[in-house]
C-alpha cells in the first residue's frame, strides 16, 4: 500500500482486513515519512504481487518506474490530476507490468459512465447541452476532478468527438452565448464533501440529469482492492476498473 498515511490508505487497509483470500504485505509513504510498520518503497516492491497506490501523480510516476525497471509488482493507481507527460510514463511503464489506472474505482460511477455514453449518443448535440458538475472536500487539489474527466470522455466518446475539441472548464465574465455541443465542467470545493457527480443533459423544454453520490471512501477502497485482485497475473498493459468489472 502506498500513502499508507493517507485517507485513502487507512481505507484500503481497512478494506483488505476484511479480506479472507488477500492480505497487506507492506505499507509505505513518502520518503522520511515515519509510523508503525512502515518500509521503504523498494521493500514493498520486493514483498508484493500489487501495489495500491492514492498519492500524488509524482508519486505514481515513480513508483510505476521502479516497479517497470523491476517487472513487478503489478500497480493499481488512483492518483488524479496527472499531466499528459505523467500519463505518458505511466502509459510506458505498463509496457513492463500491468497497471490498473483510473479516476473512480467506484462500481456505481463506472456504470454511470456507460449510461453517459448512451445517453450522449441518443440526444443531439444541437439540442442538448451537456455539463458535468463535481463537488468535493476543500483538501482536493485537481479540478476537475479525476472521475469529472472520465465522465466527460464518456459524453465525448458518446458523440464521437474529441473531449478536448469540445470541453469548457473555465467560464468567468462575458463569455457569450453557448455554443452547440459544447461539454462543460462546473466545480465545487468545501467542507468534507467525499465526491459529488451529474451530468445534466439539457433542452430547451426538458432536462436529464445522472447523478451519482459517495457515502464513504470505503467504496473506492473496495474497488481498488478488487482491481488489484484481477491486475495480477495480467499481462503487462494498461487497464482500467472497465476492464476489471468486464464492462468492455
Amino acid at each position: 500500500m502506498a500513502g499508507a498515511l493517507g485517507r485513502m490508505g487507512q481505507a484500503v487497509a481497512k478494506a483488505l482486513a476484511e479480506r479472507s483470500d488477500m492480505r497487506l504485505a507492506a505499507r509505505f509513504d513518502r520518503p522520511g515519512a515515519t509510523g508503525e510498520g512502515l518500509v521503504s518503497m523498494e521493500a514493498a516492491l520486493e514483498a508484493s504481487q500489487a501495489v495500491i497506490d492514492f498519492t500524488t501523480p509524482a508519486a505514481s510516476v515513480a513508483l510505476a518506474q521502479a516497479a517497470a525497471a523491476r517487472k513487478g509488482p503489478a500497480l493499481v493507481i488512483g492518483s488524479t490530476g496527472a499531466s499528459p507527460e505523467q500519463v505518458g510514463a505511466i502509459e510506458a511503464a505498463s509496457k513492463a507490468v500491468p497497471i490498473v489506472f483510473a479516476g473512480n474505482y467506484s462500481l456505481g460511477v463506472n456504470m454511470l459512465m456507460g449510461l453517459v455514453a448512451q445517453a450522449a449518443r441518443a440526444l443531439q448535440a444541437d439540442a442538448y447541452d451537456i455539463e458535468v458538475t463535481e463537488a468535493h472536500h476543500k483538501r482536493k487539489v485537481d479540478a476537475p476532478s479525476g472521475t469529472a474527466l472520465m465522465l466527460g470522455e464518456a459524453a465525448a466518446r458518446g458523440r464521437q468527438v474529441a473531449l478536448a475539441e469540445v470541453a469548457q472548464r473555465v467560464r468567468d465574465g462575458i463569455t457569450g452565448p453557448r455554443p452547440a455541443g459544447e461539454i462543460g465542467f462546473s466545480v465545487v470545493r468545501g467542507g468534507g464533501i467525499i465526491g459529488e457527480h451529474s451530468v445534466i443533459f439539457a433542452a430547451e423544454d426538458e432536462i436529464l440529469t445522472l447523478s451519482h453520490s459517495a457515502r464513504d471512501r470505503g467504496l473506492f477502497a473496495r474497488g481498488a482492492v478488487e482491481a488489484a485482485r484481477w491486475v495480477v497475473g495480467r499481462p503487462p498493459g494498461l487497464y482500467d476498473m472497465q476492464d476489471v468489472l468486464g464492462l468492455k
